[in-house]
């Protein structure tokens, strides 16, 4: 059990605080969510560099690693859902890409078989990190007693329904997109997985 992948641990088990958290009517513990979500996320950049760095590549972690980042993210998105930040079925959307494009690299891997990943699925990651960060931020900065009271006008603003179903419906839109691309790039590639699998390589 080496660091990044106690690193891929820890992100795995601080998924369900920051869910708690986030969730809670307590507006002391959903402004605590936006920390707790910070580190997970911190670990999954950090755990990253040191296996690069150090070459802490293990089949465990090569594994875990990317199905941690979709378990948080997931949650997170379902937080949101449960809220009423966002529609259910554009994040549905996302999470099936997500989990569908991971479980195929992954079952990939494991036939020593490597995909071809586009620069626009790694903006797509970013887009969607920046656009949870930002519901995070205003919506935990809704629940401070100084915030409210001083920025009520800034805090409807940056809340504003329309702003968040559009901007979510292109992130859905792009997500999608990237996905299909994926599909398209590596379609002679998944045709041997599944029906050369008897095979030998």
């Amino acid at each position: 059990m080496i660091l990044p992948n106690q690193l891929t641990t820890l992100r795995i088990l601080l998924t369900p605080i920051f869910l708690f958290l986030f969730l809670s009517e307590n507006s002391e513990l959903k402004q605590l969510s936006l920390l707790i979500f910070t580190i997970a996320s911190i670990t999954d950049w950090y755990d990253g560099w040191l296996a690069r760095k150090f070459n802490y590549i293990t089949a465990w972690g090569k594994f875990m690693d990317p199905l941690a980042d979709k378990i948080l993210t997931s949650a997170a998105f379902f937080a949101f859902v449960s809220t009423g930040v966002l529609e259910l079925w554009m994040v549905l959307i996302v999470v099936f890409r997500d989990i569908f494009v991971t479980g195929l690299r992954l079952f990939a891997e494991w036939k020593n078989k490597i995909f071809t990943t586009s620069r626009l699925a790694k903006i797509k990651t970013a887009i969607q990190m920046t656009f949870i960060f930002y519901i995070l931020i205003v919506y935990t900065l809704k629940e401070n007693g100084f915030i409210k009271s001083n920025f009520s006008d800034l805090i409807e603003i940056l809340t504003n329904s329309y702003f968040i179903f559009y901007s979510m419906l292109m992130i859905t839109l792009f997500t999608l997109i990237t996905g299909l691309i994926y599909i398209n790039q590596n379609k002679m590639m998944i045709f041997q997985l599944f029906f050369n699998s008897g095979k030998k390589d």
